[in-house]
Order: C-alpha cells, then structure tokens, then sequence
C-alpha cells in the first residue's frame, strides 16, 4: 500500500510517502502564513512535482495535526488532488496504546504508538524537539506512563533573540567548547548543553521513576543535534512521529 501521511505541527507541516511500513521520500513546509485551500492544493502539487508523486497513485492520505484551524483547509486541498478523503487520526484512534487522557496532542500520542510498534520490548522514552520538547513514556504493554511539556530549544532561542537588543540570530550547532568567549559560542553553548542537561536529567528522573532503563527515541526537527553529545539517546529517528500516525491510519 502506498500511503502519504501528512505530520501538521505549530512550526512545521512534514510529509512522508510510504511504500507500506517504509518511508524513504519525506519533506517540510512552514506552517504559517496560513493559506487557503486553493493556496495549499497548488503548493503541494508543486511538491508532489518535485518528488515524482502521481495523485492518482497513491492509496491512503493519513492527517494528523495540532492545528485545528488547518486541518479543515490541508484536508480539503488533498480530497481534491487525490479524489478521496483523507483519514484523519488523533488519541481518539484505536492502537495498542492507552492514552489516559483527553488533553494528549496527537503528536504525541503518535510518538507514543510509533515507539510501541518499533521497539515492542522495553519501555520506551520519546523525545520531540519541536516547537515544545516533549518527552512521553510508554512500557511494553502500550499504558502511557506520563508526559513532560517544556519549551521547545529554537522557541525559547527565538525569544532569548527577540527580547533581547545585542543577541544575533545563530545556527544551533555544538560550539567547540563548553565555555565561550564570543557572543555566537557562548550562546551556542547554553541552548545545546543547556538543552542537553535538561534531556539528560529528565532521562535519569523517569528512569528511577519508572524503575528500569528506557529505551530512548529523539524525533524532530534539531534532535540530530543532541543524538551525537550522549550515550543516552539510544536512536534519532526524524520521521518517528509520521511512523506513528502511520500505524494509527494504515487500517481505518
């Protein structure tokens, strides 16, 4: 089965094709300024374009957002291009994991399903580093164990920018010490490892909370950042979260 799945996030709209469970052609647009249907339908024709993707060849389009007032919009353009309906997933959808709670994003709840299906024998901890970093759990028997929401890495850097009148915009990446001596590494500095600190100590909290050693899942859009700066993050897999919405939709 060929499938698009449709990830619609607060920063960021990512797509992935899928030849079943395998997605190897994915690609993002920024999700504001907000556009009409009409808008979107030919934005994403243009994509399609680019990737050698014939509507007509695709069996299932599978949405899942955090954007309520786009989802309407994002799902009407697709019904047009492909002649179908797209299959809309949230925490309402059935899985083998239990949400536990009506306020669960659904990317988070796809985090959740993905790590349940992929990695079936530990319990599981999903780090997003999205617009939010989020960290969820799960054990192996898909009972979600709890949830952590705190801002997210380029959130809190934008606003460290914004508010500030001598801080420039800079490319997060690991400075060449911990300790910096211009403005740029210094500030490089604190959002990785300030960042990294903050995973790590989250990592051994929930651990000793949960009373095993978690397999640990990083997804989103700067976790490759992290991956490499610790033994504690055991796979980054940018695509994890469009997994799990794929597992969510595939049989609906």
């Amino acid at each position: 089965m060929t499938s698009i799945v449709i990830n619609i996030g607060n920063t960021n709209i990512r797509f992935g094709l899928f030849e079943d469970a395998n997605c190897d052609v994915s690609w993002i647009i920024n999700t504001k300024p907000y556009r009409t249907s009409d808008e979107l339908q030919m934005q994403f024709m243009m994509m399609y374009q680019t990737h050698n993707i014939v509507p007509a060849d695709i069996d299932k389009v599978i949405i899942g957002s955090v954007v309520p007032q786009l989802t309407y919009d994002i799902s009407r353009a697709l019904q047009k291009m492909h002649g179908q309906r797209p299959t809309v997933v949230d925490r309402k959808t059935s899985s083998g994991v239990q949400a536990k709670s009506s306020q669960m994003g659904t990317d988070i709840y796809a985090n959740l399903v993905a790590a349940h299906n992929l990695y079936p024998d530990n319990k599981k901890i999903i780090f997003d580093f999205g617009t939010a970093l989020t960290a969820s759990c799960v054990d192996e028997s898909g009972e979600t164990l709890g949830v952590i929401i705190a801002p997210g890495i380029i959130t809190a850097l934008n606003s460290l920018i914004h508010d500030t009148a001598q801080l420039p915009e800079i490319e997060l990446v690991k400075p060449k010490s911990v300790l910096g001596l211009d403005t740029v590494s210094c500030m490089q500095s604190g959002m990785v490892y300030g960042y990294l600190g903050m995973v790590e100590g989250f990592i051994d909290r929930i651990n000793a909370e949960v009373r095993d050693e978690c397999y640990v899942i990083a997804t989103g859009g700067v976790s490759h950042v992290y991956k490499p700066l610790t033994e504690k993050i055991h796979v980054a897999d940018r695509l994890h979260t469009l997994k799990g919405l794929y597992f969510l939709g595939k049989d609906l």
